[in-house]
């Protein structure tokens, strides 16, 4: 395909530079949005007597045409193409002769690529947040039946203090809501057009750039041409943003890893989503969340491919901002692929719940509530709490727990107990009675869920 710019050159490009240099085998993917602009351009460019309306009206119809034929499979992308962009206005040339040839008036490959991308990167993000809502909606039901499910909450990887799997869930139902309030921030600054800055100086032709703005959708324009081309702020913020909620989901994974071994048991995932061992026929691997937990690495990876790449760059547009679009396009594709295959495996996954009440109560996580039990009786903290630590060694020793420790054991250390002790340590108790906003009580954990719900 002949370059549209080689008027310039007297020798064709080197094809090893020309495949260095092309980026159509990534960049397709936005000829959609890539043609949509160029219908706005146009008409624009008609609207305004830039171009005469009847050619402006062609360009437009041969657009549509040129757009359908991608989408029924008769026209196949020009792997020889440069880009998406050149491929696109080859294929109206070819259709339109001269008239085809004016689509470029008043624009820059610069400023086009600028406005294909956040395009593009619109319709994405709203794809993540309504996948990000479905994960959402899946913990919240998910926690709805185990408002109940009594559980070890845990730091250290230690047992703790009791808390519901519900409690547990919603723990990350906040950080799923924090990540779609992110990207939902971040489309503020994404929704900014950028066409008319030109290659970096704008244009000597008296355009209407609030026109196209308001064709395509943006909320604004961009108001420096210099910054309009050079500007990928907003590909660094949705991959930052991407990275955090792959993070997420990757915390979430490891405990689902930890989960399914035999040392814990809280769960058993679907055979749908567990695999074998080659060798080892009692295997069931969590493979799905192991991956998930590794491609983190990957769009962490993708967020400092796209720092790298601008930090040295001077304006306005340098080639190494095609590296943009590999990473965020990678960061994107990986983030909806782990969001679509992480809620249907909760979704299906078998909860255990007698072993995690079995596992809650062998870890003395009620200690904590048999020192409080002492300090509402008049005893200052601190010694409630040596003499909890003193009873939790005696149970070590006796090979019991708390619960079944004889009253008189308790009384030897304080006459403040009293056989209410054993309600009191409980742990249904212990968890109901941390009704506060935000705890674990089955009252605070519904009120999460229907926050969450209506937030969605």
């Amino acid at each position: 395909m002949a370059k549209l710019w080689a008027g310039r050159f007297k020798k064709e490009v080197d094809q090893k530079v020309n495949d260095f240099n092309s980026s159509i085998r990534f960049d397709f993917r936005m000829y959609q949005h890539d043609i949509y602009g160029s219908i706005a351009h146009a008409t624009m460019l008609g609207e305004q007597g830039i171009i005469p309306l009847a050619e402006s009206r062609k360009i437009v119809c041969g657009l549509e045409e040129i757009l359908a034929e991608i989408e029924t499979g008769k026209l196949i992308f020009d792997e020889e193409a440069e880009d998406i962009h050149m491929f696109i206005e080859s294929e109206l040339t070819k259709k339109l002769g001269e008239t085809g040839k004016r689509l470029h008036t008043a624009r820059s490959r610069n400023d086009q690529v600028a406005l294909d991308l956040r395009y593009y990167l619109k319709d994405e993000t709203n794809e993540l947040i309504g996948l990000t809502k479905a994960l959402i909606q899946v913990f919240c039901e998910l926690a709805e039946e185990h408002t109940e499910t009594v559980m070890s909450g845990y730091t250290h990887l230690q047992r703790a203090q009791p808390i519901t799997f519900a409690h547990h869930l919603m723990a990350y139902v906040q950080m799923f809501l924090r990540d779609v309030e992110r990207l939902e921030d971040s489309q503020k600054r994404l929704d900014v057009m950028p066409l008319g800055s030109g290659a970096l100086a704008g244009t000597t032709y008296e355009i209407n750039r609030y026109r196209v703005a308001e064709i395509l959708g943006f909320s604004d324009i961009t108001k420096n041409s210099l910054d309009g081309v050079s500007d990928r702020d907003f590909c660094i913020e949705l991959t930052s943003d991407l990275a955090i909620l792959m993070m997420h989901l990757s915390r979430f994974c490891e405990e689902i890893i930890l989960w399914c071994s035999w040392e814990f048991k809280f769960i058993e995932l679907d055979d749908a989503y567990a695999t074998g061992s080659s060798i080892m026929p009692q295997k069931k691997n969590p493979d799905i969340a192991e991956l998930i937990r590794g491609k983190t690495g990957r769009v962490i990876g993708d967020l400092v491919t796209l720092l790298t790449m601008m930090k040295g760059l001077s304006l306005a547009y340098n080639k190494d901002m095609q590296e943009d679009k590999e990473a965020i396009f990678d960061a994107v594709d990986t983030v909806k692929l782990c969001l679509t295959t992480l809620a249907p495996m909760v979704e299906t996954m078998t909860v255990l719940k007698d072993n995690m009440r079995q596992a809650a109560a062998k870890g003395f996580i009620n200690a904590t509530d048999c020192a409080d039990y002492l300090v509402k009786k008049g005893m200052a903290f601190r010694d409630a709490y040596h003499i909890t630590g003193k009873l939790v060694a005696l149970c070590i020793e006796k090979q019991t727990v708390l619960e079944a420790l004889p009253l008189s054991e308790y009384q030897q250390l304080s006459e403040l107990f009293t056989a209410d002790i054993y309600e009191a340590i409980d742990l249904i108790t212990c968890v109901n009675e941390r009704n506060v906003i935000g705890g674990p009580a089955k009252l605070a954990v519904e009120k999460q869920i229907k926050e969450a719900l209506a937030a969605l």
